[in-house]
């Protein structure tokens, strides 16, 4: 089954295609010859990653589906939330961000660093919308550590592990990481609900 997902992020391609399987054929806008940026203009993950998606369903009328991803830091009353891909501004720059993060937290003791990945990936198919969260809680590091995944990973410990993310291999990620849990669910609506 081909699926269209809105993204240009191709780290969050392979992610998911991981995840997916041999089932399903993930497909690009870029693809499709869209390059354009797609908006997300709204103040919660939800309603970003809906408007992704029904932008691209709009656009191409190909069952689709969009993610918005933030991290939630508690102490920083939930910052960088919805701006984390560009929490230190634009344009978009992951180590900045990172930097941004830890001097934020500068002082903060480690115990007190809880946080979460929050994703919501909508779908839609045949006009009609899903979403899926997923959540993965655990702590922000002193310092970043691993060379492995993108975003945040250096510096988010998962609850009850004592490394990164950016020490994980991609499959040990996706069997704790907040984008493996919406996309399982995803994957298990596909699954039920083939045509």
């Amino acid at each position: 089954m081909e699926i269209l997902f809105a993204t240009a992020n191709h780290n969050k391609v392979v992610e998911i295609a991981g995840k997916l399987g041999d089932d399903f054929k993930i497909i690009t806008p870029a693809e499709l010859g869209y390059g354009e940026d797609i908006p997300e203009t709204h103040e919660t993950i939800r309603e970003n990653a809906i408007e992704k998606a029904q932008f691209i369903w709009d656009k191409f009328h190909k069952t689709c589906f969009a993610d918005d991803t933030g991290l939630e830091v508690d102490v920083l009353e939930g910052a960088p939330g919805v701006y984390s891909a560009r929490y230190a501004g634009l344009p978009k720059n992951p180590a900045q961000n990172v930097v941004k993060l830890l001097k934020e937290l500068d002082g903060v003791l480690f115990e007190n660093r809880t946080a979460r990945f929050r994703c919501v990936i909508a779908l839609i198919e045949d006009g009609v919308l899903h979403t899926f969260e997923g959540i993965c809680e655990g702590h922000i590091s002193l310092e970043p550590m691993g060379e492995l995944g993108f975003g945040y990973d250096p510096v988010f410990v998962p609850e009850g592990m004592e490394r990164t993310m950016a020490t994980m291999t991609l499959d040990e990620k996706n069997a704790i990481s907040h984008r493996g849990k919406a996309v399982e669910k995803l994957v298990e609506y596909l699954k039920a609900n083939r045509k």
